[in-house]
């Protein structure tokens, strides 16, 4: 696989930029982590960038003149779902990633659902779960295993693997205190894949092999015997997979960069999960690694990411 060249080789070009993380979401420790990281690169590689926390302080020092770019690395709500990419279209202040559109979609994993089923790409069966509605009487119209998960949130927040009716009572505990709407989906049994997306390019997929049952929380953030296998596949597979990310991605209206979850179920062949928008850049997480499978290294793929941030990449997200 070849990668285009860097456009930019100045960090000059890219001015005073704000690493915008943190926030108030239930992901801000990840955020703040990632973060962190990102900083740290961008710094490295001679760019002018300091941390911001949250979307108030951003908004106060983008109206003193402080900054004149973004790298969004805020994960979860305003970050993701098209409140900082609406934000900054108004200030007229570049920023990475999916404009207002392929955010707010992405974010809200039904609807992203419902767009893929339109353009006729694979995503397993699911139920959507307005508050208050029946969840024993869902899952039996899906047939159990289920996951059930909020529309709107990510980092495996609030997710519940449900193998039976004896196990849906935590579910249904969570439901009746979560404020939001509910997803419940097929369980999909087999592969778990990851498919990061630079430019116009999808990465080598990365295969997920946690040492438990699931790749849950602990195996994403905390757990050091999670494997990563990279490419995830091999042959006319991977091409496969590579291009059905690719095709998920630009559907769904994002740009820049990003992650499409895929599982590739025994029977069902692949099945689409869900988009990115703002993945995580910490130790653990899967774009750094399928970008370090073609040989950039972390603070390449920093750079290369506030590259999406440039004109050409604004204009796509109109």
């Amino acid at each position: 696989m070849n990668i285009a060249a860097e456009r930019i080789t100045d960090p000059a070009v890219f001015g005073r930029v704000a690493v915008l993380l943190g926030g108030d979401t239930s992901e801000r420790e990840v955020s703040l982590n990632s973060g962190a990281g990102v900083l740290e690169a961008l710094r490295a590689r001679g760019v002018d960038a300091a941390a911001v926390d949250g979307v108030p302080a951003l908004l106060e020092s983008l109206q003193a003149g402080h900054f004149g770019r973004v790298f969004n690395i805020l994960h979860g709500g305003a970050g993701e779902n098209g409140i900082v990419q609406g934000l900054l279209d108004a200030l007229q202040v570049p920023y990475t990633g999916s404009g207002v559109l392929g955010s707010a979609l992405t974010m809200d994993k039904i609807r992203t659902k419902q767009v893929w089923l339109s353009e006729g790409l694979p995503t397993p069966r699911y139920e959507r779960l307005p508050k208050g509605a029946d969840l024993r009487a869902a899952a039996e119209r899906l047939g159990y295993p289920v996951f059930v998960k909020p529309s709107s949130e990510g980092s495996s927040v609030g997710v519940f693997r449900v193998l039976s009716e004896a196990e849906l009572a935590s579910a249904i505990e969570f439901a009746a205190s979560y404020p939001g709407e509910l997803l419940m989906e097929q369980m999909v049994r087999g592969d778990e894949l990851t498919v990061g997306i630079l430019g116009d390019v999808a990465l080598p997929s990365v295969r997920i092999v946690p040492a438990g049952e699931w790749y849950d929380y602990q195996a994403k953030y905390i757990a050091d015997d999670t494997q990563y296998l990279c490419p995830g596949l091999e042959g006319d597979d991977e091409a496969e997979v590579r291009s059905l990310a690719l095709r998920a991605f630009r559907a769904a209206a994002c740009h820049g960069w990003g992650r499409v979850d895929v599982m590739r179920d025994r029977e069902r062949g692949l099945q689409l999960i869900e988009v990115n928008t703002a993945p995580g850049m910490t130790s653990h997480s899967l774009v750094p690694k399928a970008a370090a499978a073609l040989g950039i290294d972390f603070p390449s793929l920093c750079w290369r990411v506030l590259e999406t941030s440039l004109p050409h990449a604004a204009e796509e997200r109109r």
